[in-house]
């Protein structure tokens, strides 16, 4: 199994979070992918996911469309 790369062409840094704008990995995530293994890259693309629910989410805490 290869696991593919998030990335979306749309690189850019946010100089607040550290992240792509694309595809929210670190520089070093984006640097060393391609000599990581696919349980690295599995790792790192969870963490995208968690940092994808973390931007998501209002300030409030509260899913949108979510009662509270």
């Amino acid at each position: 199994m290869s696991v593919s790369s998030p990335c979306i062409n749309v690189c850019r840094i946010d100089a607040d979070t550290g992240y792509c704008e694309g595809c929210l990995r670190t520089l070093d995530e984006i640097a060393g992918w391609s000599a990581y293994d696919d349980e690295t890259r599995l790792w790192v693309l969870e963490a995208v996911d968690a940092r994808r629910a973390q931007i998501q989410r209002p300030a409030s805490g509260v899913a949108p469309g979510a009662r509270a």
